[in-house]
């Protein structure tokens, strides 16, 4: 009795689990992983959150962006106004293509740039906006979890009014009445 009891000491005693211990050098153990993943996914958004956190905006960065906002409609307009033109007056239209002929080269590559970096900035911007807005919607959902179940709460709370006749002794009830009377 004394050796299988210093066996089973020594395996699961002392509070310790020698089995368990062993098998999580092989295999990770789901329960800390999930707990680790939690606080990952805590920490990721308390780091969105501290990163798009921007002050109110003032009228200057609001004008700046109204400009931001030209050149793609100038560029789309423009061009479609160029297709129209060649059809309505071909003379003018071929006039301003013999003057954009005239364009160096190294004038259209620097324009190339230009452009494309215009559009990738934005583009850039407008993707943060977008992780900026995701990372608020995350950060909300707890409290729209609770707001449900509250609402639910409210719901199932509602058909538990009751309607049932007084009990013998009791006086009739006015404001039941009246309630029962408006429905």
């Amino acid at each position: 009795m004394g050796l299988m009891q210093d066996f089973f000491g020594m395996m699961f005693g002392s509070g310790r689990n020698v089995i368990a211990e062993t098998a999580e050098v092989f295999r990770e153990n789901a329960e800390q992983a999930g707990v680790r993943e939690g606080q990952l996914k805590q920490a990721t958004l308390a780091q969105f959150a501290a990163e798009f956190a921007q002050p109110r905006r003032g009228i200057f960065d609001r004008m700046i962006d109204g400009l931001n906002r030209l050149p793609r409609p100038m560029l789309a307009f423009g061009t479609i106004g160029l297709m129209v033109m060649a059809m309505v007056d071909p003379i003018w239209f071929a006039a301003r293509m013999q003057g954009i002929a005239l364009v160096p080269e190294p004038l259209w590559w620097l324009m190339g740039a230009i452009v494309s970096f215009y559009f990738g900035a934005r583009h850039q911007a407008k993707g943060q906006e977008f992780q900026e807005s995701i990372a608020q919607i995350v950060a909300r959902t707890p409290q729209v979890t609770a707001n449900i179940r509250s609402l639910d709460a409210l719901a199932a709370g509602a058909g538990l009014v009751e309607t049932s006749a007084p009990e013998a002794g009791d006086g009739p009830n006015p404001a039941l009445a009246d309630w029962q009377a408006g429905k």
